[in-house]
């Protein structure tokens, strides 16, 4: 299957599953599966994007793919096998090209491919040699879905037919490696982040009174497929006026008016992993005394929380620095009182009126990436940094974001140079 990303050092994988392994008892074995190829309406499929954790532990960016590991299987060549779907010419002539299995071999750093069809037999005899299945599920704490993952119906089956088996999910052990990221990873993410860049200024050059939500939208994602992006990260935000106060706002559909300010949320996803960047700038090019004094009140929140993204730290106290950080501005911008914050509800502080959402949250192959929202910060981890105020009697939300690395007691901001001072985004937008 042809991509659009530079190729990937296999030894990323290689590492990824060689520290899985580690954390796997001899007497287990995991079965990992792909994702679903998924039907969108007749006979039309939607645009197939790969599970995060199948392709953190093989690269390998195709539907009916399985990973087997068996870390305890005493002839090495049996400890880790994928298994890739056959090809054929009618497949060639309707779909185009799938891996061969010299091909996943180089994308993925395994040595043992086999076709899907010799699944059931590898299954056979190592379930007979192994109690202990492991086995993944979605375990990030916003999914929500009704529909059965291939994991979840390959796991049914096994349960059903194996009953004297031990099952254990695999899913905390993944996602306590996938929280801290590799310099591969870094590299993919700062990729990512750069694309970003790309898409922002060209939006800079592109707004002016009168143009919809919708073409901003399609500047973006034209300098995100030119740019050899994988596709959005998420569902863009392009939210003008009045709608810039809706969180999550993807309807993408008014015209922006002279004097509004847009907010704007987006993130290109590179080789599979997500940026994730927020943006707010006035539709003619000239932030009004007003927007610039909530804009910098922001951004000045912003700036003092990146700073305190260090190693040690944890999400509740930066949360925390952040809510008081925010009550000042907002005393500052006259919105709130000194007496109606002293005199507040502490579960329910005065402030959500303004700014009601987490400041923060891991980033990575999901832009909600999988993390323990409650340890401490370390090395490596990449979380977003996100104060907003939102003002509904004015119609005016204001939001700052850019993906901050954990390095030690000095975060390195991975989106310092995308424009963020208004003075950088009213001179762009002038040129």
């Amino acid at each position: 299957m042809a991509v659009r990303y530079s190729p990937i050092d296999p030894a990323l994988f290689v590492t990824h599953r060689n520290s899985l392994s580690k954390l796997m008892d001899d007497s287990s074995f995991l079965v990992l599966q792909s994702n679903d190829l998924m039907p969108r309406n007749g006979d039309c499929t939607f645009s197939f994007r790969q599970d995060s954790d199948f392709f953190y532990l093989t690269g390998i960016d195709q539907e009916e793919s399985v990973l087997v590991l068996n870390p305890g299987a005493e002839d090495k060549f049996e400890r880790e096998i994928l298994f890739i779907k056959a090809t054929n010419d009618h497949i060639r002539v309707w779909e185009g090209h799938k891996y061969s299995i010299d091909e996943a071999r180089k994308i993925s750093g395994l040595s043992n491919v086999q076709l899907i069809s010799q699944l059931e037999h590898v299954l056979k005899e190592v379930l007979s040699d192994r109690q202990v299945v492991h086995y993944n599920n979605n375990e990030n704490i916003r999914a929500s879905s009704l529909v059965p993952s291939r994991n979840d119906r390959c796991i049914a089956e096994l349960k059903s037919n194996h009953k004297n088996h031990h099952f254990v999910s695999i899913a905390p052990a993944l996602t306590s490696l996938r929280e801290v990221k590799s310099q591969g990873e870094i590299k993919i993410i700062e990729k990512a982040c750069s694309i970003t860049k790309s898409a922002f200024e060209r939006v800079l050059r592109t707004v002016k009174p009168g143009i919809t939500e919708y073409e901003i939208e399609a500047e973006i994602t034209h300098e995100f497929i030119s740019k050899r992006a994988n596709t959005h990260a998420y569902t863009p935000i392009v939210a003008s006026g009045k709608n810039a106060c809706v969180l999550h706002y993807i309807d993408n559909n008014e015209v922006c008016q002279n004097g509004d300010l847009i907010l704007l949320d987006f993130g290109a996803e590179y080789g599979n992993y997500a940026s994730d960047l927020s943006r707010t700038i006035p539709v003619n090019g000239v932030f009004s005394n007003r927007q610039k004094d909530v804009y910098n009140a922001v951004l000045r929140v912003f700036k003092g929380a990146r700073e305190n993204m260090v190693e040690g730290n944890t999400l509740k106290q930066l949360q925390d620095l952040v809510i008081n950080l925010m009550e000042k501005e907002l005393v500052g911008l006259g919105l709130l009182s000194e007496k109606k914050i002293k005199n507040q509800n502490p579960e329910d502080p005065v402030v959500k009126k303004y700014f009601m959402h987490g400041v923060s949250h891991f980033m990575g192959l999901d832009v909600h990436d999988v993390g323990d929202r409650n340890q401490p910060f370390k090395n490596g981890m990449i979380l977003t940094c996100e104060p907003g105020i939102y003002i509904n009697e004015e119609q005016l939300g204001i939001r700052i974001e850019n993906d901050i690395l954990i390095s030690g007691s000095k975060p390195i901001d991975l989106m310092a140079d995308i424009p963020i001072e208004v003075e950088d985004i009213e001179r762009l937008m002038k040129c």
